[in-house]
């Protein structure tokens, strides 16, 4: 299928797993009986009214409701025709055919089917627009954020992002994870601030990390690169106030070792859920700074090592998760939480986190959230190479 033919698909109904009528604003079929409903209330109102004012008026209501609840650009018009048939049914039967208020009511009658009819083509337009630029943002979010597999080397992967700018699908947070020769190797970062420099600036970040992360055997090293990668990025792309640009990121490498290796730069520090122990901060013992504050040959950061036991969890996340407040300011505790939640499969875990950071917020968040879970199940090919103690006897 073409991309306008998708786009048609999208405006014709609504979006698989989508809430109805949350991007194309459209009412389900019953809708388009309430102008007639409405059209039905006034005239039996004004056959049952014992007054002797008309409230023929009132029906002037009717097509301006039905270019809301309608996605047709002439459905306005022929409810108007049906309202102004209605209208002189009503001065007949209350004797004003000849008065100002019937000759002011046809009027506003076309006059508001008219409006209604411009506001339902204007409406489709701008929906139309709309629907060009999630394909666009769709498209641009699978080339830079890359969907994870399940399974990547001796880890089995998950990744949960949501964009703060409302169907975007994409801002400034940023992950990958690749099987390299030097194991598994992940990245979860922040570029500070939003909109089309933030991606370019992610964009930057990820291609980098995509051939260092092949390319060099230590950690630290690839730190160093995308360092340079970004400061060059920056300055190529002329940004504004590019003083002031950074990333926060987090790298994490499991080798066939059973050792983790987890380089930060001024990001939350990684969490470690391991079965019957509390939930563990992989904090590094020295601070770094974001990448872009030093320069990059100062970029020198300290790899911090932890031992993985099969079934282990890390999750890596972005500042959009736990500076997620409620009403009262008080923060997400995601390293409280994460117990409470931490159950089924990395997918099943990622999504009852977001969905108890949306409760705890009590409104859609306000910036941009990533999270990618990595669990340590190493098969019998990714299992670290054990000894033979048992030496032959001599003959």
């Amino acid at each position: 299928m073409s991309a306008t033919g998708w786009i048609r698909e999208r405006l014709a109904g609504p979006v698989p797993g989508a809430v109805p009528g949350a991007v194309t604003g459209t009412w389900p079929k019953t809708a388009l009986a309430l102008p007639f409903i409405g059209m039905l209330l006034v005239v039996s109102l004004d056959y049952f009214s014992n007054s002797s004012v008309t409230v023929e008026p009132a029906i002037t209501a009717v097509p301006a409701l039905a270019a809301v609840v309608s996605r047709r650009t002439w459905y306005p018009l022929v409810i108007g025709l049906f309202t102004e048939l209605a209208a002189f049914v009503m001065a007949l039967y209350n004797d004003v055919l000849g008065q100002s208020v019937h000759t002011a009511t046809v009027f506003a009658i076309a006059l508001v089917a008219g409006i209604g009819w411009v506001s339902a083509t204007l409406r489709l337009r701008q929906e139309k627009a709309l629907a060009d630029a999630q394909v666009v943002a769709e498209i641009a979010r699978r080339v830079l954020l890359r969907p994870v597999p399940d399974r990547v080397g001796s880890v089995r992967a998950a990744v949960h992002y949501a964009a703060a700018a409302a169907h975007a699908r994409i801002g400034g947070d940023l992950y990958e994870v690749v099987n390299t020769r030097h194991g598994v190797r992940a990245v979860v970062g922040d570029v500070r601030g939003k909109g089309l420099n933030a991606v370019e600036t992610a964009a930057a970040v990820l291609g980098a990390f995509r051939e260092a992360a092949h390319q060099e055997p230590e950690l630290a090293k690839v730190a160093g690169w995308l360092a340079v990668s970004l400061d060059r990025a920056l300055h190529e792309n002329d940004h504004p106030g590019v003083e002031e640009e950074f990333v926060t990121l987090v790298l994490i490498g499991v080798g066939p070792d059973d050792v983790a290796e987890i380089v930060n730069c001024g990001h939350p520090a990684p969490l470690l859920l391991r079965a019957d122990e509390p939930v563990r901060a992989l904090e590094s013992a020295e601070s770094v700074p974001p990448l872009g504050v030093l320069d990059p040959a100062d970029v020198r950061p300290p790899v911090h090592r932890v031992r993985v036991h099969p079934g282990d969890r890390v999750l890596l996340f972005t500042d959009g998760v736990i500076e997620a407040r409620d009403h009262r300011g008080v923060f997400y505790p995601l390293a409280e939480r994460l117990p409470q939640v931490a159950s089924g499969g990395p997918v099943e875990i990622l999504d009852r986190i977001h969905d108890d950071v949306v409760r705890h917020v009590g409104r859609t968040l306000g910036d941009d959230a990533a999270m990618l879970l990595l669990q340590y199940e190493p098969t019998a090919h990714h299992l670290p190479h054990q000894p033979d103690h048992q030496a032959a006897a001599p003959a």
